[in-house]
């Protein structure tokens, strides 16, 4: 299990000791959270910021982008450190998706998809062969806190078994609402990548809180 905690939640004033402090758990990942106003409600952090932090930390930079257009600022997030590029199937073309994740592969990256709830995850088998990683969102893309949608329950199973079936090398993840409750059930459902916002950063005991989830 990876656990890929949330830089959205944590202190931005601090945002170094923050990420020294992730460092000291057994998180392997650190999840980046793209939020232009346009796709999703709110707006977040761009490259400059995911730059300082590829200079900062070893950790492996997990991208999210909840953006339109990804293609236009794609290779702005990987010249800027990103390991793994996620983008959002709803806020492309279909025939761009296999496009988009060639470049990123061909930056020697890891391409990801990802899909809202109210998406169905037959939308994205087509294009397993070429992901390294589907994030299915168990919230509404575009703040912290929410509640986890136990729907994505049924969709975690599905694309688990599709990726067996077909014995891609791909990653299931999961955001929105991870704690050491939901974990379980996301974890049985097969889950291979947890992203957990809140619960990590707003802990008293980030170790803890991190070891709870594996």
């Amino acid at each position: 299990m990876i656990i890929s905690p949330s830089v959205l939640s944590a202190d931005f004033l601090h945002l170094h000791q923050e990420v020294k402090s992730i460092e000291a758990t057994q998180a392997q990942w650190l999840h980046y959270d793209v939020m232009d106003g346009h796709f999703v409600p709110n707006l977040s952090f761009g490259m400059d910021i995911l730059k300082s932090l590829r200079q900062a930390t070893s950790l492996f930079l997990d991208v999210h982008l909840m953006i339109s257009e990804p293609a236009r600022y794609l290779q702005a997030f990987l010249d800027a450190g990103a390991d793994l590029v996620t983008f959002h199937y709803e806020a492309v073309a279909e025939d761009e998706i296999a496009h988009l994740c060639d470049i990123i592969h061909q930056h020697g990256k890891k391409a990801g998809l990802s899909i809202k709830p109210a998406t169905p995850v037959e939308v994205v088998l087509p294009y397993l062969e070429k992901l390294d990683l589907v994030l299915v969102m168990s919230v509404e893309p575009g703040f912290g806190g929410q509640r986890f949608m136990p729907l994505s329950l049924d969709k975690i199973r599905s694309l688990k078994a599709a990726i067996q079936q077909g014995a891609y090398h791909c990653l299931v993840e999961v955001d929105g609402g991870i704690n050491d409750q939901t974990a379980i059930e996301a974890k049985e459902s097969g889950a291979d990548v947890l992203v957990a916002g809140s619960y990590v950063f707003h802990a008293s005991d980030r170790q803890a809180a991190v070891a709870s989830l594996l």
